[in-house]
């Protein structure tokens, strides 16, 4: 039997995504809910695959199956596809099976040739009509089947469009559109040397491969890699009959979400266009108005589709992002999906859907993706800052605040420039008349997008909101010149490499850079609620990385439940103890050492009074000194330089001789590889005293705040242990002085002992290790680097993204845990580990805890808590509520 390859929208379901592609599996769940949707067809994303299979061949059988499918259309609507008296129009569209808005392709009013067009003219009774729906055949089947640069029909178009009064396509006159046509097969016949096709079957099966080949196209695979899609999907074709919204003042076209995809506010929101089709909403070719004003113009259309969108959003329990055109006063439904949204409405839908009693609270907290809550906790537009440069008059224009965030870069008014900017690490804003799909590219590396013309859904609204990325559409009153590379505004001129700023949260352009500040992560109600209900649901632990004070306030105002990691070598780096630091680590006997170590002791001691007071009655786990020693000191490269003109000057010989001296102890300390050299618990074993300063002064610091009345839980981290041996020394040596301290102090206080486990023997031999720690932290930076053999520094800056890009390795090791070899180092770790002290204590507090597919298997192998950097905390809360649900 041979494979069905073909759905009529009446044998489809919503649960049948995958195979007929979420476009596809609307349409016939809509068709299903008796909706007014025009007649048609899917070929499934298995046909897409095997077409690639074959060597870019239909399947056996595909063909026969389309005119079959073609067939039955033909019957439920009475017309004939090719018929030159009764012709059946139809569009040929994507459909993969999640939302990739603007990266494939659509065409439209496929089946239009001179016989049918003449059919369709006197059906009509309409010439214009037809004529207008013919030059869009043709400019679309020229650009994305021919790929005929589409400014080419443009140039055409707009000469004609500068000769009307309004000049707009609206005022073209049934000559002028003729004229047009006319123009455009003799545009294609140039740039192709074939007329343009008569045959409606070739011209279907043309777009066909056209929507196929798009799977695999530059702008969807970018896509794909930036949102981590699999390529293995494929997308499928809609073939839907044509419902036209250009036949008058009576038709229009719209694109509408059930709530607000900006704010996540519970209203109907989007645009409408009087006699247009749809690609006029979504290329921006004119700003429609407010879905609002459909009441006014036509109310009983307005109250049918806004019942139907309320009942698409009960149907489906999400908001949803519906497209609809108006034919002669009669609705007609071509799209239903699941709407895409900015962080904040993301947030604010699942909770209000919970509350509301539509969703369940754990729905919620699957519904909100944690990229989201991270995009949420990025900067905005320091408010006194943009009131002196709106003071200043760099407020230049005000659009359509498409896409919310703040965004400042370079001006650069051509996608491929842009991207090629971006890749130098240049912060560039795309400034463009309108978008098209030939620009995602530069769209999602920039850091921000601004059109001159287009509306909150037109396609760079929708790119950018689905990328979070900052968007200013329809701002009509400025004038983009793309050949010249700049922009004018009432006199004023900004031309490519200018900084520019806009706020797509107002619609606001400014010309300058505008300083950022943080997110109020106070007012952020919703995000609250989300959080707490993602802490009710949560096993693991979410802990901070905190080295000062002011790190541990911050972080547990997002909610931290301790500190996983505090690095004490950091508070070396200030500047005003660098010197004494410095001298400890050149010291030549332990007398000397003793001095200097005495200078930092008091510094040591008030940061931990500081962080204890912050953290107070949640842990705090202290990593003692782990930095590599030529960290500290002065460079070898400048000494040199400096020695060698002071020896060629004949400057003073005190300086020389105490700069040779420094020189001869940097050399004396040089290492090949610091990073696997003399650090961490080696350096402490080797250079007597700084364990003993180290815990002397949490030891003061913590009996202080008790006395307080503070309640301080530390917890102490020796680190890079890899023999047992070096920890029981450390432990031995800790504890002596944690005691004498504590005796002192006349203060008992409770802490551990553990270790970080980030070099391979550590994880081998956890059980030995195990026998003199209370806890474990790993320390995954330090085991990819080691159980991969790459310096990370030398790795991503030379050839880890190219491994990831041609798909050597699935992702960067560094940002998402290795699972199936470091995973298995820390697996083996913690089953040796718990074997040896069942009450072991395991976390991790490498920058894998902030990422949310390691929390995922940080969960799943039983560890305790994950450790991450303040403002990755929500996300980590959110993470781990994830991986609980995700793996019951």
């Amino acid at each position: 039997m041979t494979k069905k390859w073909v759905y009529l929208f009446t044998e489809g379901n919503k649960d049948m995504r995958e195979l007929l592609g979420g476009k596809g599996a609307g349409l016939a769940e809509m068709t299903k809910a008796s909706l007014p949707v025009p007649p048609g067809f899917t070929i499934t994303t298995e046909a897409c695959l095997a077409y690639y299979a074959a060597g870019n061949k239909f399947a056996e059988g595909m063909w026969d199956q389309v005119k079959q499918a073609m067939a039955a259309t033909e019957q439920q609507t009475g017309k004939k596809f090719g018929d030159p008296k009764n012709p059946l129009l139809v569009s040929v569209r994507s459909g993969a099976r999640i939302s990739m808005p603007g990266m494939m392709d659509t065409v439209l009013n496929v089946g239009l040739n001179a016989e049918t067009l003449k059919g369709l003219a006197a059906l009509s009774g309409n010439e214009r009509f037809a004529y207008d729906s013919y030059r869009r055949l043709i400019s679309m089947y020229g650009r994305i089947v021919k790929r005929i640069e589409g400014a080419k029909f443009e140039h055409i178009l707009d000469s004609y469009k500068s000769k009307t009064e309004g000049k707009r396509d609206t005022d073209l006159t049934v000559d002028m559109l003729k004229a047009v046509v006319a123009d455009y097969k003799k545009l294609y016949k140039q740039e192709l040397g074939v007329e343009f096709p008569e045959d409606v079957w070739d011209q279907l099966a043309q777009a066909v491969e056209a929507v196929f080949h798009s799977w695999f196209g530059p702008n969807a695979t970018t896509y794909r890699r930036i949102n981590k899609l699999s390529d293995e999907w494929g997308t499928a074709v809609n073939i839907c009959t044509m419902v036209f919204g250009n036949m008058g003042e009576d038709s229009g076209t719209g694109v509408a979400f059930t709530r607000d995809p900006n704010t996540g506010e519970n209203v109907l929101y989007g645009e409408y266009l009087q006699n247009a089709q749809g690609e006029d909403v979504v290329a921006g070719i004119r700003t429609p108005f407010k879905i609002a004003e459909l009441e006014r113009l036509q109310p009983t259309i307005y109250q049918q589709f806004l019942s139907t969108a309320q009942m698409l959003e009960k149907h489906y329990r999400d908001a949803q992002d519906l497209e609809f055109t108006v034919e002669r006063g009669t609705l007609y439904m071509l799209q239903t999906r699941s709407a895409k949204r900015t962080a904040r409405a993301a947030v604010k839908i699942a909770v209000d859907q919970a509350n509301e009693g539509l969703i369940s609270r754990e729905e919620a907290v699957m519904r909100v993706t944690c990229e989201q809550v991270d995009v949420m906790m990025h900067p905005s537009f320091d408010s006194k800052s943009k009131e002196k440069a709106i003071a200043r008059g760099d407020l230049i224009a005000t659009g359509l605040n498409a896409s919310p965030g703040a965004a400042t870069g370079a001006a650069v008014f051509d996608a491929k420039r842009a991207a090629e900017r971006a890749g130098k690490g240049e912060a560039v804003v795309l400034v463009r008349p309108e978008t098209s799909p030939d620009d995602v590219g530069g769209m999602l590396v920039s850091k921000g997008i601004l059109t001159q013309r287009g509306g909150a859904t037109s396609h760079a609204a929708v790119v950018a909101r689905g990328s979070n990325l900052p968007c200013v559409a329809g701002c009509e009153k400025i004038s983009v010149d793309e050949e010249k590379a700049l922009l004018t505004v009432d006199g004023r001129t900004v031309r490519e490499g200018d900084v520019v700023s806009i706020d797509g949260t107002t619609g606001e352009v400014f010309v300058g850079a505008i300083p950022t500040m943080d997110v109020d992560f106070a007012r952020e109600q919703e995000l609250a609620t989300l959080l707490k209900w993602a802490d009710e649901i949560r096993r693991l632990g979410v802990y901070t990385n905190a080295d000062y004070p002011k790190d541990a306030k911050r972080a547990r105002a997002f909610g931290a439940e301790g500190i996983g990691l505090c690095r004490t070598e950091h508070m070396f780096f200030e500047p005003e103890r660098r010197p004494a630091v410095v001298s400890m680590i050149l010291a030549r006997t332990d007398e000397e050492r003793a001095k200097y170590l005495e200078q930092i002791l008091p510094f040591q001691r008030e940061d931990f009074e500081g962080i204890f007071a912050a953290m107070d009655g949640l842990p705090v786990i202290i990593r003692l000194l782990d930095a590599p020693m030529h960290e500290f000191l002065p460079s070898r490269e400048t000494l040199i330089e400096e020695v060698t003109r002071l020896r060629c000057t004949g400057g003073p010989a005190d300086e020389l001789k105490e700069k040779e001296a420094l020189l001869e102890q940097v050399m004396a300390m040089s290492e090949v590889n610091p990073m696997m050299g003399l650090r961490s618990v080696r350096a402490a074993i080797i250079k007597k005293g700084i364990t003993e300063m180290q815990a002397r002064a949490i030891f003061q610091a913590a009996a202080r705040q008790t006395r307080k009345g503070i309640v301080v839980i530390p917890e102490i981290m020796i680190p890079l242990v890899s023999h047992v041996n070096e920890l029981k020394h450390e432990y031995e040596v800790f504890e002596a002085v944690a005691q004498q301290v504590m005796e002192e102090e006349g203060v008992q206080v409770e802490y551990k002992l553990g270790t970080m486990i980030e070099t391979p023997r550590g994880a081998l031999t956890s059980d030995e290790i195990a026998q003199y720690a209370h806890f474990f932290s790993f320390g995954t930076n330090d085991l990819t680097q080691m159980t991969y053999g790459f310096s990370r520094d030398d790795a991503e800056g030379k050839f880890l993204l190219d491994y990831v890009t041609r798909k050597i390795l699935p992702s960067n090791p560094f940002q998402t845990l290795d699972q199936v070899g470091v995973g298995k180092l820390v697996r083996m770790a913690v089953e040796q580990g718990l074997a040896t002290r069942p009450d072991l204590e395991v976390g991790i507090c490498g920058e894998h805890g902030g990422d949310p597919q390691s929390i995922d298997f940080f969960h799943r192998v039983g560890l305790k808590y994950v450790s991450c950097s303040p403002y990755r905390v929500p996300v980590a809360r959110l993470a781990a509520a994830q991986a609980q649900l995700r793996n019951k």
